[in-house]
């Protein structure tokens, strides 16, 4: 801290009458001022004060520590002079502005850091940078193994499964759609035979001498479309289960197996890039791109393994649903065919209580939950 000096000579500053600084002594205050301040001392430290006209250290320089900016000044606050002023500032700018934008001072203070705030548009563009690289390289992986010259990495028996399955998933989606085929069908010769039995059993009571005759096509056509119900029935369940193992359980597997694919790309991806590093030179240069790429392609080896896990765990769950489900089916399709053509209604609605199959009568709302409890 500079001190202060009372009689020093080049702390003085003339003042006339009416209150105006003397110009002429402008040129001895600051050049006397430059020598009295300490080396290094700006305007940080620096504070010129008046303390009034009739004060004996008029225009009294002192000298303390930075305390921040100044609250408005007094009317009894006088500045020396504004050149004496202008020069001041420019020897007092002695701040020190870091390319980190942290803003110090450089003789006294406290040192204040100001935080780095992360913008959302670089993260996003890091993002699709990241994105855009992946991409690349497994469309060059894919276009490389479909030319043949790219190497892929194959699990034979995992592929022959998938293989399997996507076959059989075709299988199963032709049997699914020949049984819509066949309900449509049945549906339609059962509404025939009702409204045939309809006019039958009208024309029994309008014609007395073929009374008996009316009346016996009546009564057949209504209990074959009352059977062709029941076997409609069995048949729907039929196309609900396969539906269900088609269309939900085998696609869930499925979906898997695109997962475990697309991993399986970027896996060779990062593999091959990985081995062209590994054939070039090894300098300061190239080390770092190598301990990169060796960490991602582990990384994606991981993931690999993961989604080849799970793939075999899913196909053999899927295996033992499928044998389950279709045994069950296939069993219900064939008694309840082979009581109906055969003519057994009592064998035909054993079938579908054996597998808690509920007809809804036409016409007839489900009951509410008060009547089923």
């Amino acid at each position: 801290m500079a001190q202060e000096s009372p009689k020093n000579s080049a702390a003085e500053i003339a003042v006339t009458s009416n209150g105006e600084v003397d110009d002429s002594h402008e040129h001895g205050f600051n050049r006397d001022l430059k020598h009295s301040l300490p080396a290094g001392l700006g305007l940080s430290e620096t504070q010129i004060t008046s303390h009034g006209f009739d004060s004996t250290k008029e225009g009294v320089t002192e000298a303390g520590a930075y305390e921040g900016p100044s609250a408005p000044p007094l009317p009894s606050v006088m500045s020396p002079s504004r050149v004496a002023a202008s020069q001041l500032a420019q020897q007092g700018s002695d701040l020190i502005v870091p390319a980190g934008g942290q803003r110090t001072q450089t003789k006294s203070g406290p040192v204040i850091l100001a935080d780095e705030i992360k913008n959302p548009a670089m993260e996003k563009l890091e993002l699709v940078r990241k994105w855009s690289l992946n991409t690349y390289k497994c469309t060059r992986q894919i276009i490389s193994e479909k030319l043949g010259r790219g190497s892929r990495t194959v699990d034979l028996e995992l592929e022959a499964q998938i293989d399997i399955l996507r076959d059989n998933k075709k299988k199963y989606e032709n049997i699914l759609r020949l049984a819509q085929t066949l309900s449509t069908q049945l549906f339609q010769m059962v509404h025939t035979q009702r409204q045939l039995g309809d006019a039958f059993a009208d024309l029994s009571l309008k014609s007395l001498e073929l009374h008996e005759e009316f009346g016996y096509n009546a009564d057949t056509q209504k209990l074959l479309a009352k059977n062709g119900e029941t076997l409609l029935g069995a048949i729907n369940f039929f196309i609900a289960s396969v539906n269900t193992l088609v269309n939900k359980t085998i696609e869930d597997t499925l979906m898997t197996v695109k997962q475990y694919e697309s991993a399986r790309i970027e896996y060779d991806a990062y593999r091959t890039d990985l081995e062209e590093l590994n054939l070039g030179p090894r300098d300061a240069n190239t080390m770092p791109k190598i301990e990169h790429s060796q960490h991602m392609f582990q990384a994606h080896k991981e993931k690999y393994d993961k989604m080849r896990n799970d793939v075999s765990i899913k196909l053999k769950f899927l295996e033992e649903n499928k044998v389950k489900v279709l045994h069950n089916q296939l069993v219900l399709f064939h008694n309840a065919i082979a009581a109906y053509f055969a003519g057994n209604q009592k064998q035909l609605e054993q079938t579908l209580k054996q597998f808690h199959i509920k007809l809804k009568t036409p016409g007839v709302d489900a009951p509410s939950w008060l009547e089923e409890q």
